[in-house]
């Protein structure tokens, strides 16, 4: 069997920041912590790894999240996660397809809601 998709890791200067706002983004629980907080894993409830966070330097840019919603939430959706931490990078948009806004993460690590038709 050849290499299979595991994961997204983040790299950051403060996973446990970090670790808390995508938890509840994405209503994520943690499920592996090693060396304090140099290496965290957030999964679903039933144990489907989604998202791990190391200590390391931020590299703002080298890779982002997509995240989706129902069109109906998308006002609601995109105000949660900003009272959550993230910023607006970009105000949203309607697009032929839905509608999207792009955020960054309490780090700086842009991701993007899209709702879709």
């Amino acid at each position: 069997m050849g290499a299979q998709f595991d994961l997204v890791t983040l790299d950051s200067p403060s996973p446990d920041d970090l670790g808390r706002f995508w938890a509840a983004a994405l209503d994520l629980v943690e499920v592996q912590r090693e060396d304090g907080d140099r290496w965290i894993v957030l999964a679903t409830e039933s144990g489907v790894r989604r998202i791990g966070i190391q200590r390391g330097a931020t590299r703002v840019g080298s890779v982002h999240l997509d995240l989706s919603c129902d069109l109906a939430d998308f006002d609601d959706e995109t105000r949660r996660l900003i009272e959550l931490g993230a910023t607006m990078i970009r105000e949203p948009r309607r697009e032929d397809y839905g509608s999207i806004v792009n955020l960054a993460d309490p780090d700086g690590n842009p991701f993007d809601l899209c709702a879709y038709r």
